[in-house]
């Protein structure tokens, strides 16, 4: 589903990267294609979050912020620049079609914009960012240009926009620094 998008993705092609030979197997586990995609997002924004979790867990400073940029452009990178964000790619082909769908990957965005936001308050409460910081504004606006960052690279094959999105948004936050 990944690589082909759901509407791309047979059940046969399922069977096939399953390495299972009869549909009945498929079945047992999930009752139709619907449930097979909610089990997909669920696997995909663990992935993401999975990847990204021991970096946003110590995000609490500006050399942490960059460290995580870092990774994910390094990534990017590792993949050629393809397929963008596996929760973003999921978000465009679903949500307006499968509302289920939808609020699914809008909790799994929720709590990728929560790990930023908590690695934002640990570095107002550490000193790093002044108490006028939004922390939920400012985790939303990196989250959201990280996506567009992503779609980018997608399209370019590259990752200079990504990186200055970034950047962009890294100089954003830096001016909550206190001087």
């Amino acid at each position: 589903m990944y690589e082909q998008g759901v509407a791309g993705t047979s059940t046969e092609d399922i069977l096939a990267a399953a390495q299972v030979t009869s549909p009945s197997q498929l079945y047992h586990y999930f009752a139709d294609k619907k449930s097979l995609v909610q089990a997909v997002i669920e696997y995909q924004t663990e992935h993401v979050l999975g990847f990204q979790r021991p970096l946003l867990q110590r995000l609490d400073s500006f050399e942490a912020l960059e460290a995580w940029r870092d990774a994910i452009v390094q990534a990017q990178h590792a993949r050629r620049c393809k397929g963008g964000c596996p929760i973003g790619s999921l978000a465009a082909e679903l949500s307006d079609a499968d509302p289920q769908a939808r609020t699914r990957l809008a909790a799994g965005y929720a709590q990728w914009e929560g790990a930023i936001r908590d690695g934002l308050v640990s570095m107002q409460e550490r000193g790093e960012l002044d108490e006028e910081a939004d922390a939920d504004d400012l985790s939303l606006a990196l989250l959201t240009a990280l996506q567009g960052g992503l779609l980018m690279t997608q399209t370019r094959r590259d990752t200079v926009a990504l990186e200055a999105v970034l950047n962009a948004m890294i100089d954003r936050i830096r001016c909550h620094a206190p001087t």
